[in-house]
């Protein structure tokens, strides 16, 4: 790929990857970073395999920011770009076992153990407000 490529993708998804970490999200960049957190996971993680797609823009990124408006929360919340960051979300996805990949996706864990899972599917032919509820439901089963 030519350089002027790799620069217009990281332009264009600068605010996909902003509407996330202003939020209060950590972007994991490189499978060490992902080791490293999934090696020191501790109480409860959300974890968003992000992406360019319009599902993630319209549904995902915009469910997952309002379902932190929950009395309940997790304890750690970080993030993965597909087609970004290739070999941190494929390190990520390592960890998500039984689990196809899908992006974008969003994972809830308990220390490194995923407990609740939505893949794309879940999430493309869905409305915000079911995207929210299942994530609140989900907080609230897990994170308390």
């Amino acid at each position: 790929m030519s350089m002027a490529y790799e620069e217009y993708m990281r332009q264009v998804a600068k605010p996909m990857r902003e509407e996330l970490t202003g939020a209060g999200f950590k972007e994991l960049t490189t499978p060490e970073e992902v080791d490293n957190f999934m090696e020191n996971a501790s109480g409860t993680s959300v974890v968003v395999v992000n992406s360019v797609c319009g599902c993630a823009a319209g549904l995902a990124r915009p469910a997952v920011v309002e379902s932190l408006n929950n009395d309940v929360k997790p304890d750690h919340l970080v993030t993965v770009f597909a087609g970004q960051d290739r070999e941190a979300t494929a390190k990520m996805r390592e960890y998500f076992t039984g689990y196809e990949p899908s992006s974008p996706s969003v994972a809830i864990l308990k220390g490194n153990e995923v407990v609740h899972f939505i893949p794309r599917e879940d999430i493309e032919d869905e409305d915000i407000e079911t995207i929210v509820n299942n994530l609140k439901g989900a907080y609230d089963k897990y994170c308390s």
